[in-house]
């Protein structure tokens, strides 16, 4: 999980700082101490950490705090503002242009998933409504412009090339003519990257930017690179001018200090961060939102919208009503799971819900299973029932258990529990339903990948 370490040590640290009544300067320099390596140890930039912890300090010795009723509480919100500050205060959008169409340039080193984050940016504008196209204008790295080719096909997206030959300046340029031919009112451009920087990489980028005059430079860089990717977005915003980031690879960076370094150092907003090798896996990135997360207050916004973009509609609202009658299957069970599923892992999930960050340390491997075996359990015993099993559980005797069990690899014992839960689940409901009077909203009930 992303920031993993530095959650649990400020975590940690603020569960310590809860313990005193009223706050002396010692237990804020103390507590300051532990965020100060904490920082250091998430591979956050030394000057950025000396800086932040300064700030934090001089707001957190101020009289407010220490007069406080709850201090410590008050150094937690003076912390996560302060983090919030650090990578860029408010989300950082696109540049649209009031003339389309609007140019993005993506750059960056090879090897960053430059090519993969163009696609994922055309999906994410291609879902508000734009018509993205995207330009294959890397010519030296072998199957650059088939692989995007193959993104585009996936996605349903234009993708512009020329012939081999072709210099990347007049692939560029040339892309304008087509978008304007074919209404395309968003144009991105995959340029060439290197194993390292140098002048004539800086003189092709700067050679296309002259000639197309982009509205948004975007730098991609491996998040999982640490204080290189900070490196290389310096170097980069002094040749060309940077108008923000995309931090790729951050759910397999569980330190995070490119994250939290990139905006002080560079003064470049980090406006995406990549969450998986899936093509949707490119998300907003909001401070406000990582902030909370880092300190175990969770992101409920970003779970909401999760599952506004991810759910059926239609499914939910048929959900509903055999809710409110009292017809909710096995089947049923099944398609809910299925949706959740689609949200991510249980672990990233829980990590957006407040207090929940640390369920794994709260209840243990045999109480939750974070790696999904108990949620394939449970489904492998649903599928290995007859249809009128999973409409009505009432006929499972005890020689049915046996056979869904050896049909499912799973023991008799894990059958029961799934049922007995289930009967829980369907009990729980029904409570709600005559006590919310039939209005919206079911919950309380165990999950059945709880024990």
């Amino acid at each position: 999980m992303i920031f993993e370490g530095l959650a649990d040590r400020l975590q940690e640290t603020f569960k310590k700082l809860r313990g005193h009544g009223k706050l002396t300067e010692d237990d804020v320099n103390e507590a300051m101490r532990e965020v100060r390596m904490a920082l250091l140890e998430a591979d956050v930039n030394f000057k950025v950490v000396k800086d932040f912890v300064k700030r934090v300090k001089e707001r957190a010795i101020g009289q407010d705090v220490m007069e406080a009723l709850t201090p410590a509480q008050l150094v937690i919100k003076i912390v996560n503002e302060e983090l919030t500050e650090l990578m860029g205060g408010s989300q950082s959008r696109i540049n649209m242009s009031p003339n389309p169409p609007t140019i993005i340039m993506m750059v960056g080193l090879q090897g960053a998933g430059k090519t993969t984050s163009a696609g994922k940016l055309g999906l994410s504008l291609k879902k508000q409504g734009k018509r993205p196209v995207l330009v294959a204008a890397d010519i030296y790295r072998p199957a650059a412009v088939t692989q995007l080719q193959v993104i585009g096909k996936q996605l349903d997206i234009p993708v512009f090339s020329m012939e081999p030959g072709t210099d990347a300046v007049t692939i560029a340029k040339s892309s304008l003519n087509y978008a304007f031919t074919h209404a395309n009112d968003v144009v991105i451009i995959d340029t060439a990257g290197r194993l390292h920087i140098n002048e004539e990489l800086m003189q092709e980028l700067k050679d296309i930017k002259g000639q197309v005059k982009p509205h948004e430079i975007l730098l991609v860089v491996d998040a999982m690179t640490g204080q290189d990717a900070v490196n290389v977005a310096e170097s980069f915003n002094k040749d060309l001018g940077l108008d923000g980031l995309v931090l790729t690879k951050l759910d397999g960076d569980s330190r995070g200090g490119a994250a939290l370094s990139v905006k002080a150092v560079t003064g470049c907003p980090v406006k995406f961060v990549g969450m998986g090798e899936k093509l949707e896996a490119l998300e907003p990135f909001y401070p406000d939102r990582m902030a909370s997360r880092i300190l175990g207050m969770g992101d409920v916004l970003s779970l909401i919208e999760k599952a506004q973009a991810t759910f059926d509609e239609a499914q939910a609202k048929e959900m509903e009503k055999k809710f409110r009658k009292d017809d909710f299957t096995l089947d049923d069970f099944l398609a809910q799971m299925q949706q959740i599923k689609k949200l991510g892992s249980l672990e990233n999930i829980m990590s957006l819900i407040p207090g929940m960050g640390d369920i794994k340390k709260k209840l243990g491997d045999r109480e939750i299973d974070l790696n999904g075996k108990e949620m394939r359990q449970v489904e492998a015993i649903i599928r290995s029932m007859t249809p009128k099993e999973r409409a009505n559980t009432s006929i499972i005797n005890g020689s049915r258990r046996k056979r869904i069990a050896a049909g499912s690899g799973t023991r008799v014992q894990d059958v029961n529990r799934l049922l007995k839960q289930f009967e829980e689940m369907r009990k729980m409901m029904k409570k709600v339903k005559k006590m919310q009077g039939g209005r919206k909203g079911f919950g309380g009930f165990k999950l059945p990948f709880m024990h």
